[in-house]
């Protein structure tokens, strides 16, 4: 029998919507859309959004704005946080943030491209410290 090398899709699973008002971006999503809003279980400024739609539907962050220019980021699933920072620095990319562990989820890097967008890498790993 030959083993399958299990890949990683490359798909968005988070976003992060920074707001100057918390509550008030809070009040205006969950009346545009419908999004369940509530804090995130231990934090005391970041928000979990549940988005309502299937495991296939990325839920979300929402956060104080740390800089006037902070976007809202997406996060894109990948199986290696370290080879794809390489990969993204090879192609004219940046390294906003390295490689940062969220203890026992997984590691994210903050990014830029070629075209000065700011996006996500995130690595599922249950033994992040």
């Amino acid at each position: 029998m030959s083993k399958t090398k299990k890949t990683t899709p490359a798909n968005i699973i988070w976003f992060e919507i920074p707001a100057d008002n918390p509550n008030r971006a809070k009040e205006f999503y969950s009346k545009l859309f419908g999004w369940k809003i509530n804090l995130f279980p231990g934090m005391q400024d970041y928000w979990h959004i549940d988005t309502g739609g299937s495991d296939d539907t990325p839920d979300g962050g929402l956060m104080a704005r740390k800089h006037p220019a902070q976007p809202i980021t997406n996060y894109v699933n990948v199986p290696s946080v370290t080879q794809f920072m390489g990969k993204a620095e090879k192609l004219g990319g940046k390294i906003c943030v390295p490689k940062t562990a969220v203890p026992q989820m997984g590691y994210f890097a903050i990014c830029q491209d070629t075209e000065n967008n700011i996006f996500a890498i995130w690595e599922r790993n249950q033994n992040a410290k």
